[in-house]
């Protein structure tokens, strides 16, 4: 039974198979070491201080008046 599936898997599903797998892994290690860097108490200390809560509250009322727009 296994010889036959990998048969089956020599043919262009094994590289569709491997090519997903590298970009799921990049992805992860990606996800991996933002999260690491965010982690960081100095990294944290400099976007607290730049202040992106409070740009993202002044963005909020652009982005309703965006989407009304668009429902248009």
């Amino acid at each position: 039974m296994s010889k036959e599936l990998t048969d089956n898997m020599n043919g262009q599903d094994a590289t569709d198979t491997r090519d997903t797998l590298f970009l799921l892994g990049g992805a992860a290690m990606v996800l991996f070491g933002a999260g690491l860097i965010l982690s960081t108490p100095m990294i944290r200390r400099y976007l607290g201080g730049a202040g992106i809560g409070n740009m993202m509250q002044a963005a909020i009322p652009d982005f309703e008046r965006y989407l009304k727009l668009r429902s248009m």
